[in-house]
């Protein structure tokens, strides 16, 4: 990659990390996590029924395009291949279902429902993984989604195509029920949301109005759909939505933040290079957007390991294009 070239840079890996307060055993330090560091804690982790320590629970948040050429679903793939004792997170259930728009966030009483009926509970280190055959894709919109809701313990699986590559055990075919966590048990109380990392339509539509003009704030927005869909010379997934970008966005397709081969998320030096390349200002509010909300979250995950921007400066447009 040319841009490889064009910028020298050192800096310290950020930790996204658990919480250590009070007795909480923490078995993952960093957002972004390996197989081995994935199956180090699982090893760690083992689960009885009577256990009330908090657990590591890989979820699969394994998604496809409507129009995917194959017609896959995430679901398909969960019942194919997973981690052992995954649970599977349905992004296409788990939505604001009176929005005309996909994936737009759920309440926050929605998502504590979705939690209890997954069985995950608050205390749980939680590591998202995508499918074999996409790679990173869908699974830090999961991520970030656990985040704005407030869990505390939440990392992304880099990746589970390497995960399977490096012979780490895996199940097919119907996943075991889980015990439902129930609601008057605490154990997954309604979280409150982090509304000021989410940008709405209307503080877009004025960001995108204000483009250029003097004295505005300079707020970069990263746009992860293909160059071709940026630039309108491709049409959209979605039947009757058009192309084209935003004023002023800047083109990040997700295939160049991830490893050509694995999928997987490129080291962070190589990330940060890539965003210097692109001219973005580290100064500067950062906007992650995408199709509808889903691939911004690996923009906004790629930040993050590259220690780009200050994290309460790096926000995700909801809904993004559509």
């Amino acid at each position: 990659m040319v841009w490889l070239a064009h910028v020298r840079s050192s800096f310290a890996k950020p930790c996204f990390g658990t919480r250590t307060t009070g007795i909480r055993q923490v078995h993952l330090q960093s957002y972004i996590v390996t197989p081995k560091q994935l199956s180090d804690a699982l090893k760690k982790n083992v689960r009885t029924k009577i256990s009330t320590a908090p657990r590591v629970i890989p979820l699969c948040a394994a998604w496809f395009l409507p129009n995917d050429p194959k017609g896959r679903t995430g679901q398909q793939v969960f019942k194919k291949e997973r981690v052992p004792s995954a649970r599977f997170f349905d992004l296409d259930a788990v939505k604001d279902h009176e929005s005309p728009y996909p994936h737009m966030l759920p309440t926050t009483k929605v998502f504590a429902k979705a939690m209890q009926q997954i069985g995950i509970r608050r205390d749980d280190e939680v590591v998202v993984y995508d499918s074999k055959e996409l790679g990173i894709f869908s699974a830090p919109r999961v991520a970030w989604t656990l985040k704005v809701f407030g869990h505390p313990g939440v990392h992304i699986l880099n990746n589970f195509r390497l995960w399977v590559d490096q012979g780490y055990p895996t199940e097919s075919g119907e996943a075991k029920e889980v015990e439902e966590v129930e609601e008057g048990q605490s154990s997954y109380p309604t979280p409150t949301l982090d509304a000021p990392k989410v940008v709405q339509f209307s503080e877009m539509k004025e960001i995108a109005k204000d483009y250029g003009k003097e004295g505005a704030e300079g707020v970069q927005v990263l746009d992860a759909r293909s160059k071709g869909r940026w630039t309108g010379s491709e049409p959209e997934p979605r039947p009757g939505l058009s192309s084209g970008h935003m004023p002023g966005s800047i083109n990040v397709p997700i295939s160049e933040l991830l490893d050509p081969k694995t999928g997987a998320l490129l080291p962070g030096e190589e990330l940060r290079r890539l965003f210097v390349f692109k001219g973005l200002d580290p100064e500067k509010p950062i906007i992650s957007s995408c199709g509808t909300g889903v691939t911004a979250a690996v923009i906004d995950a790629a930040l993050g390991e590259a220690d780009f921007g200050r994290p309460e400066a790096r926000r995700l447009y909801d809904g993004s294009w559509t």
